[in-house]
């Protein structure tokens, strides 16, 4: 498969996914909660947008494996899997906010080597390939770079919010944010785009799984950011996650978050 023809093809993944998702945008639309006790929504919207593009892999690139949040694994031992998430940001979506994406991964042999975050109501597309990272979008094209930030206390950062964090991370995450110029809450995938184009400088999660983050991956390292798990671990299994655009700042975070869960 030439790069030629897999921008090609995720193009037309995304516009599948987008096609299928937008008539259910802001509309009353049922909800299902697939987390009794808590709140993790569900919608049409979500379920038909990762089987639209399941189709199109399954048709195109019948021996590729496909993981995704909605449906079981398939082939998840391939070569080439793609990584799904048809709609992150589904508790932005049903409260009519136009903070979430489909996000669409491409692993060969575990490892990420492509992203895209697809905002269709925005018109917006993010994407890398770990060496560089690409905006397409009503502003028109352009590469995606990260911003300098020498210290903590010029940082902004963002989190989606300190309410789904353990109370330990919670209180981790806390000794960042006191430090830090700006915080956030909200976003989900569209706040590591921000990163990428240079308008965040850290982006601090919890509890995130492989299709939360996988197609995020390429798109910061591909604008010269930095991605790891809390401990410094790679982060394409998920879990806790620490994303930032200059690698003082990444340390400086490290740091604080380590000092914050051993206290």
């Amino acid at each position: 498969m030439t790069a030629i023809d897999f921008t090609a093809f995720v193009d037309q993944l995304a516009a599948t996914s987008g096609d299928l998702i937008l008539p259910f945008f802001r509309t009353a639309l049922s909800v299902e909660n697939k987390k009794p006790g808590d709140f993790d929504p569900v919608t049409a919207a979500d379920r038909a947008a990762e089987n639209g593009m399941r189709a199109l892999i399954r048709r195109n690139f019948p021996d590729h494996g496909i993981v995704g949040e909605e449906y079981s694994d398939e082939r998840a031992d391939a070569e080439y899997v793609w990584v799904l998430d048809p709609i992150d940001g589904t508790k932005s979506f049903v409260s009519g906010m136009p903070a979430w994406g489909t996000l669409i991964g491409l692993m060969r042999f575990g490892e990420p080597v492509f992203g895209m975050m697809h905002q269709p109501f925005t018109r917006e597309r993010f994407t890398g390939d770990g060496a560089a990272a690409h905006y397409r979008g009503p502003a028109g094209t352009r590469d995606l770079r990260v911003r300098e930030c020498a210290q903590l206390s010029e940082a902004v950062v963002y989190t989606t919010s300190p309410r789904l964090m353990q109370p330990d991370e919670r209180a981790a995450f806390a000794t960042v944010e006191d430090a830090a110029r700006l915080s956030r809450y909200g976003g989900d995938c569209y706040a590591y785009c921000m990163l990428a184009a240079g308008h965040v400088d850290l982006v601090i999660e919890t509890g995130l799984k492989p299709h939360d983050i996988m197609a995020l991956i390429p798109i910061i390292s591909g604008a010269g950011g930095i991605i790891t798990t809390w401990d410094g671990g790679p982060p394409q299994t998920g879990g806790r996650i620490v994303a930032a655009g200059d690698v003082r700042v990444h340390r400086a975070a490290m740091a604080m978050l380590k000092a914050g869960m051993v206290g």
